[in-house]
């Protein structure tokens, strides 16, 4: 059976979507297109152009698209502010609605879309796709394994300087709020572990091109006495990490370390001696499923996979908001300069 889908919010990040469905056989056989939103209309136009996508209804008002194409689905790519709006309005037509992060600009905002799917019986999930990347996968599986023995922290570093223009310049918590929740997601998806408190320092350093927090300190505490420390900057110029940031995994009996990128570098003591212990390399194993290290593609196949099973996809919106409300611990601990609880 093909799912009849509307796409709402026809900017940029549509455009990754959009590829990320073309590219798939999977996907192209699964999902028609058959309506494009935006309030600048000219914008969706483009879009259908670009995509080769004639047939899909094109408008800038998103009730009256979804009464006529009778969707399936609800692709929901708008900007933060909008999303509720755009969420409630396609369970309210009987959508299943797959969402860009973060999936609210509140807790509580959040907390109403999750009542909302439940009262419709449909799937609100959203799109952290960087846990859908071999490198997030490879690390769990590691994890998992034991290879280094019960974990014990993760430390992220993430510099990039990013010259976006638009709106991400004129956010507040730009960092933390658009960019460093794929790394707390990735953070908890590794760990397996319950985010339970948090200390942030934030700032916007001397020469940032944003409004406000383009750099943040946290450190969280897990469950299982785990702790997990990010430090990050979107203007910090001269040496750009990857986008998936620096990580070392630590355990109780040895280190892995990842640049984000092909490296891995994985050691464990090999010996009981000595004031620094003898160490053995050990090897990073691949992911146990290559289908889920496609990015946009994975995440929106899971999505089609959790319609057609009744089973929960993995980004659910009751399950994700757990990745949001350790960005909102963070922002209040920044303003407050206390621990805060998750």
């Amino acid at each position: 059976m093909i799912l009849r889908a509307v796409l709402c919010g026809c900017g940029a990040m549509a455009k990754g979507w959009l590829r990320a469905i073309a590219a798939n056989r999977e996907l192209q056989s699964s999902i028609r297109i058959v309506g494009l939103v935006d309030v600048n209309v000219e914008a969706a136009r483009a879009l259908a152009k670009e995509f080769d996508l004639a047939d899909a209804l094109v408008g800038s008002d998103l009730d009256a698209v979804l009464s006529e194409t009778k969707p399936d689905l609800l692709f929901d790519v708008v900007v933060p502010a909008a999303r509720h709006e755009v969420v409630a309005a396609g369970l309210r037509h009987g959508c299943h609605v797959l969402s860009e992060k973060p999936m609210a600009t509140s807790l509580a905002a959040g907390r109403e879309l999750i009542r909302l799917a439940g009262e419709a019986g449909k799937i609100h999930a959203v799109v952290q796709n960087r846990r859908f990347i071999s490198g997030v996968r490879r690390i769990r599986r590691f994890v998992e394994s034991g290879a280094i023995g019960r974990l014990t922290g993760l430390h992220c570093d993430f510099f990039i300087g990013a010259h976006f223009g638009g709106f991400r310049e004129e956010m507040d918590n730009v960092l933390l709020l658009d960019m460093a929740i794929h790394t707390f997601d990735a953070a908890r998806f590794i760990a397996d572990k319950t985010p339970l408190a948090v200390y942030c320092h934030e700032s916007n350093p001397r020469g940032s091109w944003y409004a406000h927090g383009a750099a943040a300190n946290a450190i969280f505490e897990l469950s299982d006495d785990v702790t997990f420390t990010y430090r990050g900057s979107w203007c910090a110029e001269g040496a750009n990490t990857s986008w998936e940031s620096q990580w070392r995994i630590i355990g109780t009996e040895g280190t892995l370390l990842w640049d984000g990128a092909e490296s891995f570098q994985a050691n464990k003591v090999a010996g009981s001696e000595g004031f620094l212990r003898e160490l053995l390399p050990i090897e990073v194993p691949e992911p146990a499923d290559q289908a889920e290290t496609y990015g946009h593609a994975s995440v929106i196949t899971d999505f089609v996979a959790a319609i057609r099973s009744g089973k929960k996809p993995e980004t659910a919106s009751d399950d994700n908001i757990n990745s949001l409300a350790m960005v909102f611990a963070a922002i209040e601990s920044a303003r407050s300069r206390q621990r805060v609880t998750i």
